[in-house]
């Protein structure tokens, strides 16, 4: 059996670390360790992510990064297949929504001591811990805002509201007013179902969208976000049910800016230029949210647009942190992804670049600095499941929007089946 077995013994160990190198990169055949980096995006976001890629590979010799890469509507059903067969990559892309349920399945690297962070600010760097490790570090950060187009609103006879003192039902009526005047062939605005809305409107009723395992909004604050909506449709400030769940499907590409048919709409503030740039040039702006009458807070926040994590089974942890740190830390980097995922979280990098941004980006910085000191803290990473927790608002919204299911109703089954969802 002796010589037997040891050659058995050997064929099972070559076979497992052949296994463990699929899974978490590997070594090429000149001995260079491979690194397996999963992102979601455009084709513009893969461009520049290659060159980035090479100018790191250029600098790290010994190191080969492959991209894998995907749209985002099948990225995270990719990532979880990955994760549930043991092929994790070394290097994973991840949005706030879903970074508790991988930290908390082990999925995730504490980054702490091997990533630098000092040039990132300390509340935007704490969305990415989570029982005091780091497993995420914030590419760049943005804020969900008000984007409006001037000309349209100057073209309606209306004038650019006050955005440090208006109220929802003047924002209502202003989106009424531009419909009206241009004979519905520009709509006052288009709705938006993103849970950072929610968040935002919750907040100015001193509410937040989460209270540890379960829902922080109330069913009077869900009913009053919906009757923003519904009044906006009554009014015809924004088209009608069928139109506007059709456009919450789309986006900026096919939005009613792209299409000269709106004069409002609300989206993260890194797409203003994807919005100029829909809109065939036009010079769009970015304004405060509409606050609730009373309201002693915006309820505005900066939110990181993405994270960069590693794997917590990679057989190349150090040149994963150090890959990470290249792509958050590195002016060259930043000089080459500029505002793609968000305005750069690192103060440095965002210094080194400011004077290379496009021009939506710099009225996005100034944007940003401009209401810094009106911000709430950035909200902490949300709780399991939180991922689904946009299906299934805008799925009772429909409902609403439709006349399918009262307000009461509805609310009671949101809160209930997200509730369900979250605590498990």
């Amino acid at each position: 059996m002796g010589s037997g077995k040891k050659t058995w013994t050997a064929a099972l160990l070559a076979t497992a670390v052949l296994a463990i190198t699929a899974a978490c990169g590997g070594e090429g055949a000149g001995g260079e360790v491979k690194l397996r980096f999963s992102y979601w995006g455009s084709d513009a976001r893969q461009k520049m992510t290659q060159e980035a890629i090479k100018k790191f590979e250029a600098k790290n010799p010994g190191i080969d990064v492959e991209e894998e890469f995907s749209d985002f509507g099948s990225y995270y059903e990719s990532l979880a297949t990955k994760v549930a067969s043991d092929q994790t990559p070394d290097v994973i892309t991840i949005e706030i929504r879903g970074l508790r349920e991988y930290a908390d399945r082990g999925t995730l690297a504490d980054l702490s001591s091997t990533v630098t962070t000092a040039d990132i600010d300390g509340k935007v760097l704490a969305t990415g811990a989570i029982d005091g490790k780091q497993f995420a570090i914030p590419t760049g950060v943005n804020a969900w805002s008000l984007v409006v187009d001037p000309k349209a609103m100057k073209d309606a006879g209306q004038n650019l509201p006050d955005d440090t003192a208006w109220t929802w039902e003047e924002y209502v009526g202003l989106a009424a007013k531009v419909t009206a005047r241009t004979g519905g062939k520009v709509y006052g605005t288009q709705q938006a179902f993103n849970p950072a809305f929610l968040q935002i409107f919750a907040a100015q009723r001193g509410e937040s969208l989460y209270d540890g395992n379960k829902l922080g909004v109330s069913p009077g604050t869900l009913k009053a976000w919906w009757a923003v909506h519904q009044n906006l449709i009554r009014t015809k400030g924004s088209p009608d049910a069928a139109k506007t769940a059709e456009l919450s499907a789309l986006g900026e590409d096919k939005s009613l800016f792209a299409t000269r048919n709106g004069a409002m709409g609300m989206w993260w503030s890194n797409q203003l230029g994807s919005i100029n740039k829909a809109s065939g040039g036009k010079e769009v702006e970015l304004l405060r949210m509409p606050k609730a009458q009373g309201a002693t807070t915006g309820g505005m926040f900066l939110q990181p647009a993405m994270f960069y994590t590693a794997s917590s089974k990679s057989a190349h942890a150090a040149e994963a942190a150090k890959f990470i740190d290249f792509m958050v830390n590195d002016p060259e980097a930043g000089a080459i992804i500029l505002s793609d995922r968000g305005l750069p979280a690192s103060t440095k990098v965002l210094a080194a670049v400011r004077d290379k941004l496009p021009n939506a980006d710099k009225k996005t910085l100034d944007f940003l600095d401009e209401i810094k000191g009106e911000l709430m803290d950035s909200p902490a990473a949300p709780p399991k499941h939180a991922s689904a927790i946009e299906d299934i608002l805008k799925r009772y919204t429909n409902e609403v929007l439709f006349g399918r299911m009262t307000p009461d109703n509805a609310a009671q089954k949101l809160i209930t089946e997200a509730n369900a969802l979250i605590a498990g």
